[in-house]
């Protein structure tokens, strides 16, 4: 069965019930994305310190999101925001988001990913939101190869993986009703992380994926 990634964008301070759900569930996930402020923020937020340090007790991967605008952003700022995630709440992994698909990128991700080990990161996902170039797979542990929503998601067809058996697929669905069995979908496409959340519009990662629905 396909494992949970869970992308969950609010404030603990905020959204205190839904954060100690995604603790209790730790067995159950391959990592949680920390995003503080579109990245890790300007200065420590000590909420999201606790929430990682209590994660990280329970064994679950912690990942600091960082935004590469496609390959348009600069090695050195996403260096500075790995070194942030790192210091501040202890990230053991890295979310790199809006990662461009064509080779012609790879080596700036290259460098991307040298710096991301260089400051401690274990375990590294790929958000393409779409089939990249098998090359990548060299870089990531994960690469999300889908995200978007379910009424796209249960119509697509994809096409086989081709990047070899090491790399990790991940799929990532928003806008999904009840009862909707997108973790055994996922497997059977060959992604073995997923998560699906019933957000939409330009927030969806604000909402639990249904698995940690709180009743």
């Amino acid at each position: 069965m396909s494992r949970l990634l869970v992308p969950y964008y609010e404030h603990p301070s905020v959204r205190p019930a839904e954060w100690e759900a995604i603790v209790a569930a730790a067995p159950r996930l391959y990592g949680v994305v920390l995003n503080p402020a579109s990245g890790p923020g300007e200065v420590p937020d000590s909420a999201f310190a606790e929430i990682a340090e209590r994660l990280r007790a329970a064994e679950v991967r912690v990942f600091g999101y960082v935004d590469t605008a496609y390959g348009r952003r600069p090695r050195a700022e996403v260096a500075a925001d790995l070194t942030r995630h790192r210091d501040w709440y202890g990230t053991n992994g890295a979310f790199l988001d809006q990662v461009a698909t064509g080779l012609g990128e790879f080596g700036h991700y290259q460098r991307l990913a040298t710096a991301a080990w260089g400051a401690g990161c274990d375990t590294l996902v790929f958000n393409h939101g779409a089939p990249p170039h098998v090359a990548y797979g060299r870089l990531a542990d994960v690469l999300v190869t889908f995200e978007g929503s379910w009424e796209t998601y249960r119509t697509l067809r994809p096409a086989p993986w081709k990047g070899g058996s090491r790399t990790r697929l991940c799929h990532l669905v928003y806008g999904v009703p009840p009862g909707a069995r997108v973790g055994e979908l996922a497997h059977a496409r060959g992604a073995t992380v997923h998560c699906a959340v019933p957000g939409t519009g330009a927030h969806p990662w604000g909402t639990l994926p249904h698995a940690l629905r709180l009743g």
